[in-house]
């Protein structure tokens, strides 16, 4: 298996750091050239356009998480049976995921282009921006299948324990895009349909790169003719790990739109306040991120080979490295929120409704970290059931109804509703202990008995 990564072997915290940092870059990449389309548009178009894009790049990152959740079911399902040494499943999985996404993206492409008015509506969209966010969400939507093929493409090499590549495919859709939002922007005045043209193709030329290499590079893959069909088990596998991660993901963006709307309810000082702790939050995010992803990699081979200490000290590695970076951002955002909100505002009455805001939200970080590593752990095991029950549990208990509160509480401050974010991290991650002691409690059981 010439090109696949053994991570069954060696120094469990280095094989750890290697997955995680380039998919820290990659999703630094994808967040980066986001925010390039929106820079771009503001260069040459006025608020409407502006706003046709953001409404319609929420759309399109609320689809590409519950398509990236789908897809850690190939990851998971690869992981395991590279660390099992069987490369007939791995070939199946592969084989698989090709038709059963291929049949998903296109479906997938005819509900959406069918309901984009119907989705406008939803985003209670600006009646000057309606047209130019249906022309961005079309073309956005006509380029599902690119969005879809990336993702599973990327989903197999990490599954194969290599997260350089997929980076590489992200920095290039990350060159093209921001070349081809300046012509077709810029040069061609074609404002929101230029900024979706440009995140198409830049899709595109990803997913043409990553095929090539595929087929060029040993991965130590073979797939057969026979090997592309949809075999049943095998969907059922992935949507047994992917279904949950794909739910969650997606309800945890509405949660973060319902949270926006509350905060808009408050006035335009709240609203443009909590819009731009969201993205600093988002940034900070990055780290436990990539290492979720690392974790149910680096779990995935190792319960596949039977090696469970392994992939336990993978997730003990992983909170440590997190739960101090989370820290670290906590410690320096109670003394200095105002050199991060200030970046994207020079409003008094902002500043300081983000600072306020910031200094209770920046405490997510760290509790936020410890459920993200179990849950990467808990995906990695096959048990990303556990994922959906605590983020559902923590969403509908604590952050929706606490920011809620909060604002009916404490009309004159945003650090009431800053603390809604944080302690539902705190509850997600009171359950995911208590069921990781629960099935180590179980596993030393039956060691017992044997």
């Amino acid at each position: 298996m010439n090109e696949k990564n053994d991570l069954t072997q060696g120094s469990v915290g280095k094989n750890l750091l290697l997955f995680a940092m380039p998919y820290l870059l990659s999703c630094f990449m994808q967040t980066f050239y986001g925010m390039a389309d929106l820079f771009v548009v503001g260069l040459y178009n006025g608020s409407e356009t502006t706003t046709a894009v953001s409404i319609g790049s929420q759309v399109m990152h609320m689809l590409t998480v519950i398509i990236v959740g789908f897809a850690m079911g190939t990851t998971v399902r690869i992981g395991r049976s590279v660390g099992a040494g069987d490369d007939k499943a791995v070939s199946e999985t592969v084989g698989t995921s090709i038709v059963f996404f291929a049949i998903f993206a296109a479906v997938m492409t005819g509900a959406l282009l069918v309901s984009t008015s119907a989705i406008a509506k939803v985003m209670l969209t600006p009646v000057e921006a309606v047209s130019e966010t249906k022309i961005y969400l079309i073309i956005c939507f006509a380029g599902v299948p690119f969005i879809t093929a990336y993702n599973v493409i990327s989903s197999i090499f990490r599954g194969a324990g290599d997260s350089r590549r997929p980076m590489y495919f992200v920095g290039i859709a990350c060159v093209v895009n921001i070349a081809l939002d300046f012509v077709f922007i810029g040069l061609c005045g074609m404002g929101a349909a230029g900024a979706a043209l440009g995140t198409v193709c830049g899709q595109a030329v990803s997913v043409a790169v990553s095929l090539f290499m595929m087929c060029r590079r040993n991965m130590g893959i073979r797939i057969a003719r026979r090997d592309i069909r949809a075999k049943r088990e095998v969907i059922l596998q992935i949507l047994r790990v992917g279904a949950p991660i794909a739910m969650q993901d997606g309800l945890i963006q509405i949660a973060f739109i319902v949270i926006t709307v509350i905060a808009n309810s408050r006035g335009l000082i709240t609203s443009a306040a909590v819009g731009i702790v969201e993205k600093l939050i988002g940034f900070m995010f990055l780290v436990p991120s990539a290492f979720l992803s690392a974790i149910s990699t680096v779990t995935a081979q190792n319960m596949g080979a039977n090696k469970a200490q392994r992939a336990r000290r993978s997730l003990y590695y992983g909170l440590v490295i997190t739960v101090g970076w989370g820290m670290m951002c906590a410690l320096y955002n109670q003394f200095l929120p105002h050199t991060l909100v200030g970046i994207f505002t020079r409003d008094a009455a902002v500043l300081a409704a983000g600072c306020e805001y910031m200094r209770a939200y920046a405490f997510d970080c760290v509790f936020a970290a410890v459920h993200f590593c179990f849950s990467g752990y808990f995906c990695g095991d096959q048990k990303s059931m556990i994922s959906f029950i605590h983020n559902i549990t923590a969403i509908l208990l604590v952050r929706i109804p606490g920011a809620w509160l909060a604002s009916k509480c404490f009309p004159d401050s945003l650090y009431p509703m800053g603390w809604a974010a944080p302690l539902g991290s705190l509850l997600s991650a009171i359950i995911c202990v208590g069921f990781y002691l629960y099935y180590r409690g179980r596993e030393k059981e039956t060691s017992d008995r044997m």
